[in-house]
């Protein structure tokens, strides 16, 4: 579009807050078109190539700094520059980038298949790193010589986009103007992610990925060596105060704190407060943000004799830090930084190999780079002025023919992710174009970023090419230790690539003496790791990372170091002495196998029920005589029978309880007792009825006989019956797991369902008991030669004395030992009634045979 004088006067007004130019024009045409402005101390650079679509350039091939810094062959020169920051230190790497970026558009333009019959132009301005600067060239390269925004007023070309440099704060300049006309911009090594907002950057692309995956690297990174306390240092430039930011923000949500965050000063080299206070920080490893600054190596010099222990982690764009020879003498050696992976080299020695100082004015980049590196004077006065004021060095013109590209041999060689930024542009054009949609072709430069969002291709060398949800190219990076052994060779041991996540097993055995300075992987920790079976204890620190170490509660866990809380272990299972795992609780019940208590109430229990049963037999075979007919034999038949009973029923105690067992223990205990003591009530009765029967005409004659002993102990023994079934109807007793009532058991027992049921039976039987001894003491004075009712009143007293002494014993035992009481109560009150009742009658029978007559018991 053209534009009116008066409308670019207009905006060159207004242009003029942002950039002013000086001095004057000195041109010269070659297969390199370039123009060199100069103005003391500011030199300008510029690079262009005129053609159908222009690809607008601005890097940073020269950058500020408070000292013109250089090296030669290990000695070092600093002079301070009057007027403080000036652009005159140059990188070498980003001069290739400039040729890198011509390179490619050369290729394209003699590639037949992608734009064909479009030939790209480029114009390349070298912007000092300065945002004033980046805007006033974007400006320029806009609207060519007029500075008028929107307006093109040289006539030929369209300029379709723009590749940025890698400083944040220039492109984040650059960005906001773009994005106010819909230029698409792409950067080809920025990572800040405060460039990521989609919303206010929509025609921005990237050629890395932003700092949040690096950053979720470094967090894997320290945790593979449960380093949680760490410090940031930042450039005073203000260059990684987000990235910083974002950083401790991101380790805090990992458990990772920040000691401090340090922005390196000019007059670092002098500031002993901040090294004494960085190698007395208990944080061993030091994360650099930002970019690389010329007084960080005097601040590492300064460092080192206290930092023997300090481990850096740096970003990418410190990788500079490498043409240090120098390194194994400070701090930085044994150190961490990423770096972008190696790609494909391009051949640049077309444009600096055998060319004469008078053959590289064509180049202006290219003339200072012989000036400074070979010491020589440029035809140019105000340059050399400058040069002789600053360094006092340059005193030969400059003559003769000079290998230049074995100056950039000697540096690293960085990925070319400007190359990349070039295709892409080009092959999103190529899918523009071929659509032929005149609509979008008229201002095709405002739509080109739809296409940039899309593109989708395969380069033979870097595979795949495409931008993710967070336009990004995937680009791996790369961990590398450095480890400089002897001056001035340098080892790289690569030690991780990530894409996005690394999972910890992918890191390699660090635990090698030569990653480390000292022989042995740093601590760097505010508290000393809580070791299994304890857990962190925090008080009023305001980080987490510092805490005190408490033990784990009874019955928990924790089974890894640094554990915030402890975990419960399952109900079958407690923790071990060391409470780190869980081991299965000891199982415990009377078992058959385990416990000799059961083999002694089993063997007893045995005995009795055969001396019992013996009895029972010896009372059948002399059924006839006096003794045994006496008080009614079937009644201590029955009672014989009962008390065979509750011996066998001790067994139903014994072994592993199931549910079965468990509703049978008390109700069939229950029920037998209260038979055998409803024989002997029946019994006292008796005894009872048949002294008032032996009166002349007494009416008590006719309750004599079975009839009344039968009923009195039917009636009494339904009520136990019908108390049993109503109680296992309603909640029968049921095997129970006891976990709570000994450390580190479980207690398999019988829950017996309903308290009051269970509390019932064990109650009607004591009143059967206490109603029992109550009549047969009240019968023991009955005047008869053989008087039953003083054993009963003996074996009653037995039982309710057993039963009675139970009870406290019962409730203040646990587990076995209170199935173990109630075992010998039952054992011990059948004895008792077995021994006071029928051990005198047997021995009657069997050893006073004389005593078992008629005539003695009458």
């Amino acid at each position: 579009m053209k534009c009116s004088p008066l409308l670019c006067v207009c905006y060159l007004l207004i242009l003029v807050l942002f950039i002013t130019y000086y001095g004057g024009v000195w041109t010269r045409s070659s297969a390199l078109q370039c123009r060199l402005t100069m103005t003391m101390p500011r030199f300008e650079y510029e690079y262009h190539k005129e053609g159908d679509i222009i690809i607008g350039g601005l890097i940073s091939a020269h950058v500020q700094s408070e000292y013109s810094y250089r090296f030669d062959f290990g000695r070092e020169y600093i002079t301070n520059p009057p007027g403080g920051y000036v652009c005159s230190d140059l990188d070498f790497e980003e001069y290739k980038n400039i040729l890198v970026m011509i390179s490619a558009i050369n290729r394209i333009n003699k590639d037949p298949d992608l734009l064909p019959n479009i030939t790209l132009g480029y114009h390349i301005f070298d912007t000092c790193n300065d945002p004033i600067y980046i805007l006033g060239y974007a400006t320029k390269i806009l609207s060519g010589e007029n500075n008028a925004h929107n307006y093109y007023c040289k006539g030929h070309g369209e300029v379709v986009g723009f590749i940025g440099n890698n400083e944040f704060y220039s492109n984040n300049a650059l960005a906001q103007l773009l994005s106010l006309y819909r230029y698409t911009q792409v950067n080809y090594r920025v990572t800040n992610t405060g460039l990521n907002i989609v919303n206010m950057y929509p025609t921005l692309f990237h050629m890395t990925p932003e700092d949040r995956v690096r950053f979720e690297t470094v967090i894997t990174f320290l945790q593979h060596f449960g380093w949680n306390w760490v410090g940031i240092i930042t450039p005073e430039d203000g260059s990684g105060d987000e990235e910083s930011q974002e950083l401790s923000k991101m380790m805090r949500e990992h458990g990772i704190c920040t000691d401090y965050i340090i922005q390196l000063k000019r007059n670092t080299v002098n500031d002993i407060h901040t090294s004494e206070f960085i190698t007395g920080s208990k944080a061993k490893v030091v994360i650099v943000c930002g970019t690389s600054i010329t007084n960080f190596y005097n601040f590492v010099f300064g460092l080192y004799s206290g930092a023997e222990n300090i481990t850096f982690i740096f970003p990418p764009s410190w990788i500079k830090l490498t043409d240090l020879y120098y390194l194994k003498y400070t701090s930085l050696n044994h150190s961490f930084i990423f770096v972008w992976p190696r790609e494909k080299k391009l051949n640049l020695d077309v444009y600096t190999k055998g060319v004469t100082f008078y053959n590289c004015l064509t180049d202006p980049i290219l003339e200072d780079i012989w000036v400074l590196w070979f010491k020589c004077l440029s035809p140019n006065p105000q340059k050399n002025l400058y040069y002789r004021e600053n360094n006092q060095l340059y005193v030969n013109p400059c003559t003769g023919v000079r290998n230049v590209s074995t100056l950039f041999s000697s540096h690293t060689t960085h990925p070319s992710f400007i190359y990349r930024a070039v295709y892409v542009l080009a092959h999103s054009l190529h899918r523009m174009f071929m659509k032929k949609n005149k609509s979008e072709q008229n201002g095709f430069r405002h739509r080109l970023h739809k296409y940039v969002r899309k593109v989708h291709y395969t380069d033979p060398d870097d595979g795949e090419i495409f931008f993710n949800e967070r336009r990004e190219i995937p680009t791996d990076l790369i961990l590398q230790s450095w480890i400089s052994f002897t001056a001035p060779s340098l080892k790289t041991i690569t030690t991780i690539q990530s894409p996005d996540y690394v999972p910890p097993e992918q890191f390699p055995n660090m635990s090698d003496p030569i990653f480390w300075r000292t022989g042995k992987i740093p601590i760097s920790r505010c508290s000393d790791p809580c070791l299994p079976g304890s857990r962190k204890k925090f008080g009023s620190l305001i980080h987490k990372c510092c805490y005190e170490c408490a033990p784990c509660p009874e019955g928990e866990i924790s089974n890894i170091s640094d554990s915030e809380n402890c975990m419960k272990c399952p109900d079958d299972e407690w923790p071990n002495q060391k409470k780190d795992r869980c081991v299965p609780r000891v199982v415990e019940f009377l078992s058959y196998t385990d416990d000799t208590i059961v083999a002694i109430f089993s063997a007893v229990s045995i005995l009795c029920c055969l001396l019992t049963g013996l009895i029972l037999g010896t009372f059948i075979h002399y059924q006839d005589t006096p003794i045994v007919k006496a008080n009614n034999r079937n009644l201590s038949y029955l009672l014989l029978v009962s008390i065979m009973l509750s011996f066998l029923c001790v067994f139903l105690f014994l072994g592993h309880p199931v549910d079965v067992t468990c509703m049978l223990r008390v109700t069939s205990f229950g029920v037998i007792f209260s038979v055998a003591v409803s024989s002997l009530l029946a019994k006292s009765i008796m005894v009872c009825i048949a002294f008032k029967a032996t009166k002349p005409g007494s009416p008590w004659k006719k309750w004599m006989g079975a009839k009344l002993p039968n009923v009195i102990i039917c009636v009494f023994s339904l009520v136990q019956v019908k108390i049993c079934v109503t109680w296992l109807s309603i909640s029968p007793p049921f095997q129970d797991r006891d976990t709570h009532s000994y450390q580190g058991k479980v207690i398999i027992q019988c829950n017996e369902g309903s308290v009051i049921g269970f509390y019932s039976v064990l109650g009607y039987m004591g009143l059967l008991a206490a109603v029992s001894f109550i009549i047969a003491f009240l019968a023991r004075t009955l005047p008869d030669s053989f008087n039953e009712a003083k054993y009963i009143t003996f074996s009653m007293l037995v039982f309710c004395s057993v039963w009675i002494a139970m009870i406290p014993a019962y409730l203040s035992t646990r587990g076995k030992y209170m199935v173990a009481v109630e075992v010998f109560a039952i054992m011990a009150s059948s004895s008792g009634l077995l021994c006071c009742i029928f051990f005198p009658k047997c021995y009657i029978i069997l050893f006073r045979p004389d005593l078992n007559t008629k005539t003695v018991i009458r």
